[in-house]
Order: C-alpha cells, then sequence, then structure tokens
C-alpha cells in the first residue's frame, strides 16, 4: 500500500507562517516532503523560519505578505507559482484575536479580527483555486476554532467567535463547491494550544485552572498535536473528505 501521508512532489502554501502554528504547520508539511512557501508580514521571522524547513531537506520560499491586501495576495500567488509551477496546498493559517463583548468592541477592531480572519482566507482562495482548477487538484485547509462552534463564558470574545463561526461555514460551502474542480477544503478546530498570541493572555494559573477543569483531556493541547489533522487533509488520504470541520480539542465541543 502506498503512503497516503506522502507529500513528496507538493508544493504547500501557509500563511500566519512567522509564528505559533503556522511555523508548526509549515515544518509538518516540510517533514512530509512538501516545499514550502510561507507568508506572513514579518519578513526577517519568515527567514528565520526558512532555515528550519530547508535543515529538513527541503525547499522554504519566504514571501512578505499582508493577506488583508488583495493586491500583495495576487502578487504573491504569481510570485509562487512562477517559482514552483503550481500550488497544491493551501494553509489559511493567519489569524488574530480581540478580548470584548458587542457593546465594548470598536469598530476598528471588529474590522480588524474579521479582515484577517475571514477575508483573508476569502482572498487567498480567490488568487490560489485558479491554479488548482487547472490542475484538477488542490487542498485547502483553513483554520478554525472551537469558539466558532461553541461559546466563552469566562471571557467576552464576540468577534473572534463571528469570524471563527464565519470560517466554519466559509469552509463548508467551499468544500461542497470545489470538489467537482479535485479540491478539497476542509477545517481544523483547535482549542487551546500555546502560540505567540496566547501565552501572554491565556496560559496563565487563573484561566488554565478554569480550562483545565472543564476540558475532558484535564490540558491543553501540545506542540504538534495539530499536526495528524494538517497532514491529513493535506494528502491524498482525504481525496474523499470535503467542507469538514475537525476539532483537535481534548473533547471539548463533545460535552
Amino acid at each position: 500500500m502506498s503512503n497516503l501521508f506522502d507529500l513528496t512532489g507538493k508544493v504547500a502554501v501557509v500563511t500566519g507562517a512567522s509564528s505559533g502554528i503556522g511555523i508548526q504547520f509549515a515544518k509538518a508539511l516540510a517533514e512530509q516532503g512538501a516545499d514550502v512557501a510561507i507568508l506572513a508580514r514579518r519578513y526577517d521571522k519568515l527567514q528565520e523560519v526558512s532555515k528550519e524547513i530547508e535543515a529538513l531537506g527541503k525547499v522554504a520560499f519566504p514571501v512578505k505578505c499582508d493577506v488583508t491586501n488583495e493586491r500583495d495576495i495576487e502578487a504573491a500567488v504569481n510570485t509562487i507559482v512562477d517559482k514552483f509551477g503550481k500550488i497544491d496546498i493551501l494553509v489559511n493559517n493567519a489569524g488574530t484575536a480581540s478580548s470584548g463583548s458587542i457593546e465594548t468592541l470598536t469598530e476598528a477592531e471588529w474590522d480588524k479580527v474579521m479582515d484577517i480572519n475571514v477575508k483573508s482566507i476569502f482572498l487567498m482562495s480567490k488568487y490560489v483555486v485558479k491554479h488548482m482548477k487547472e490542475k484538477n487538484y488542490g487542498k485547502i485547509i483553513n483554520t478554525a476554532s472551537i469558539l466558532g462552534a461553541v461559546g466563552s463564558k469566562n471571557a467576552p470574545l464576540h468577534v473572534y467567535n463571528a469570524s471563527k463561526g464565519a470560517v466554519i461555514n466559509l469552509t463548508r460551502g467551499m468544500g461542497t463547491s470545489l470538489i467537482q474542480h479535485g479540491i478539497t477544503v476542509n477545517a481544523i478546530g483547535p482549542s487551546l494550544f500555546e502560540t505567540e498570541m496566547t501565552k501572554d493572555t491565556l496560559f496563565n494559573e487563573q484561566y488554565l485552572k478554569v480550562y483545565n477543569a472543564v476540558c475532558p483531556a484535564g490540558r491543553p493541547g501540545k506542540s504538534g498535536e495539530l499536526n495528524g489533522a494538517l497532514i491529513y487533509f493535506a494528502s491524498d488520504a482525504s481525496n474523499y473528505t470535503t467542507g469538514q470541520i475537525l476539532f483537535v480539542d481534548g473533547g471539548w465541543t463533545a460535552i
């Protein structure tokens, strides 16, 4: 039986790849054999990540890009296709959060979160899908969240809830319409993982005590525990799986 999870010869694009889960995803794809284009605004950080990927024996291609800017995205996608000739895998991972209820959020805060978490998926996919259609093949993986499916009693995260709920249903819509072109679209829904964004805000004794008491696993996710879901969705093992959300959450959404 062939290795369904082998990504040798594939070209992957990962957004939000200058920190946290984006770095993990980029390295996981490279470890399975893919060459990886990594996108973010912080080019110096991307260069550091590139060295880690190249140490795995794969090609890393850092591209500075604001994933809320359509012209930036169009130029980035064209640059990647010029270099590799194709894009097989798109990981829409760029994301941000802002705490607050609808009573306290500013319009600017709302727009920022929706632009980075939702608009970026729309724009990246818009310019990548046409190249995938030419090959009748593609894998799109979006980063959602458990908070797109459930609320948060401990702290109001209303715009984050709204954005990740939109990611979930956008994934379903794209997944069901693009499968006829050989393109699958799925999403990973993490619970709490330590990242640059969560380390200083959520990884404190008070919050973790509450989280661990509610989560069936009794702990946050560990580094690398999202990789299995990513590689499944990025590989031929998931050719008949589309429009699905895989919550990697220690059982949180099962209760």
